[in-house]
């Protein structure tokens, strides 16, 4: 991590009482940037989110929040919070919203690529299918819900959900309810 000290605007030592729990033993603002911290109310959730937890878990050595950072250091049951405002966060905010947008569409497309080559339920397999049309209107009995829900409840591929919403549609046993985003909603008539 690269910074100078001029991106430290204040620093704290939250404390720790067995009976009151965390409370702010001391703090030093350097800078006017971080008057939007109030340091006193936070005290308790910054040594919570430090220090919270059992010794196995894994604790963070900083936060980022939309505005500052803080990197804490633990010394027994005190933790010293450095509070810094970050250079050119936005730039590398909107560079890490892309790479995480790039990695949601490609783990989309490989998740319907394995359930396009490998689907839970075979389309030979009838009975499957028949007893699967006789429990959705039974499901959706006073209920609504979305086709992708109904699809992982039953395991089956997209074309195999459609292709038994389709046929209790043309049966009249369900109808759509709304339609939120690309999702149909369903309910029985």
């Amino acid at each position: 991590m690269n910074f100078t000290e001029n991106e430290i605007f204040g620093a704290a030592l939250i404390g720790f009482d067995m009976i009151d729990g965390p409370f702010l033993k001391w703090k030093k603002e350097y800078a006017n940037e971080g008057k939007g911290v109030s340091l006193d109310d936070f005290a308790m959730n910054f040594y919570l989110s430090f220090r919270g937890g059992n010794e196995s878990v894994k604790k963070p050595r900083a936060i980022l929040y939309d505005n500052f950072y803080i990197v804490a250091f633990p010394r027994d049951l005190e933790l010293c919070c450095l509070f810094m405002k970050p250079k050119n966060l936005d730039n590398n905010i909107k560079q890490l919203n892309k790479i995480a947008s790039r990695i949601i569409t490609e783990m989309e497309v490989s998740e319907d690529e394995e359930e396009f080559e490998s689907p839970m339920v075979s389309d030979s397999d009838e009975n499957t299918i028949e007893e699967i049309k006789r429990l959705i209107p039974n499901l959706l009995n006073g209920t609504k819900m979305s086709t992708p829900e109904l699809r992982r409840y039953f395991k089956l591929s997209n074309s195999q959900i459609w292709k038994v919403m389709s046929d209790l549609e043309n049966a009249k046993k369900i109808t759509r309810a709304e339609k939120k985003g690309r999702s149909i909603i369903w309910t029985t008539i």
